[in-house]
């Protein structure tokens, strides 16, 4: 496609066209020469933003751009209504490669019940793959505002499904012939199938219901990194059994053949919880068919630890993520 905002023809066929209307909020929607969204509130609810760039992944970008932004959403006890998407091509992208994100982005969002409320689509030649922005927007009571710095010392922490999700799911798409020289095709198949978990859409409402103190959704830096997140942001320490936080033998085997820790690695679709009953929130979970574990609990002070068996490890700041290694 040529450089510079796409046509009005190419936006009304490959991206228009793929944009469906689901939310009663929406008054004003996605068209030619639109420059603004408009969504109507009740006088007791908080709008909620969040904004994330999808750049490590080739492959179902429109699949990541929507459930990362739905998920730091859903963290904050929200229920997500609509994005708005910029989306930068290099200029040797096709149409084809367009309308495919597009619909990617609007199944999710169909799946989600949110709409795209607009945004803009540009090739430049400053980009040499494509690069997506979301901003979601979402609604939820005044009182049940919640924020990743609502731990508080005794709150117990409650991690869903596994470290290393969305990593090993990316790792399984982009090297998939590198890995089948050295993994069973049914190994690496089901890695790439772990996109299918990438929502904490679910895990949030419940944990919300069942008294979640705080809740993180567990992206870049990994399991690890959202530990010493969450706890720099509630100003409390962590204790953490490193044998009770879940992990696919999938993600093991595949973080093996790049020398990649798992507990490093970006984890889109586990989300870690606070709340006072771990255990009961564990079964809530567990009914919904969400796999969760309770892994640790926060504590006085600022030390974060891990701990296995008789070794003790402190956690660090999270750093450059473990992904970019396949790219190295």
């Amino acid at each position: 496609m040529k450089i510079g905002k796409v046509s009005e023809n190419v936006l009304k066929r490959s991206v228009f066209k793929q944009i469906q209307h689901r939310r009663s909020e929406v008054l004003l929607h996605p068209g030619v020469g639109e420059d603004c969204a408009a969504m109507s509130v009740e006088p007791d609810e908080v709008l909620v933003f969040s904004t994330d760039p999808i750049t490590g992944a080739d492959k179902q970008m429109g699949v990541f751009a929507v459930h990362i932004t739905a998920n730091d959403l859903a963290t904050a006890g929200a229920e997500p209504v609509g994005i708005l998407t910029s989306i930068i091509l290099p200029p040797d992208t096709e149409e084809a490669q367009l309308r495919q994100i597009m619909k990617e982005m609007e199944d999710v969002c169909a799946e989600l019940q949110i709409e795209i409320l607009g945004g803009h689509t540009e090739v430049s030649d400053v980009v040499n793959r494509p690069v997506i922005t979301v901003t979601g927007i979402g609604k939820v009571k005044r009182d049940a505002l919640l924020s990743t710095g609502g731990l508080q010392p005794g709150d117990e922490l409650v991690m869903t499904k596994w470290a290393g999700l969305e990593g090993s799911a990316i790792i399984a798409g982009e090297k998939r012939e590198e890995l089948l020289q050295r993994l069973p095709v049914e190994l690496v198949e089901a890695a790439a199938g772990f996109l299918k978990h990438l929502s904490v859409v679910p895990e949030a409402r419940i944990a919300v219901e069942y008294g979640a103190t705080a809740m993180h959704d567990v992206t870049e830096g990994g399991i690890f990194g959202a530990l010493w997140e969450m706890g720099a942001a509630s100003g409390v320490g962590i204790t953490v059994d490193l044998c009770k936080i879940p992990i696919c033998q999938e993600t093991v085997e595949i973080c093996e053949v790049f020398d990649i820790n798992p507990y490093l690695l970006i984890s889109s679709g586990c989300m870690l919880i606070g709340c006072k009953q771990g255990n009961l929130l564990v079964e809530k979970l567990d009914e919904a068919g969400i796999p969760a574990a309770v892994i640790g609990r926060a504590t006085e002070g600022n030390d974060r630890i891990v701990r296995n068996g008789e070794e003790t490890r402190f956690i660090e700041p999270p750093g450059t993520d473990e992904l970019y290694k396949i790219y190295s």
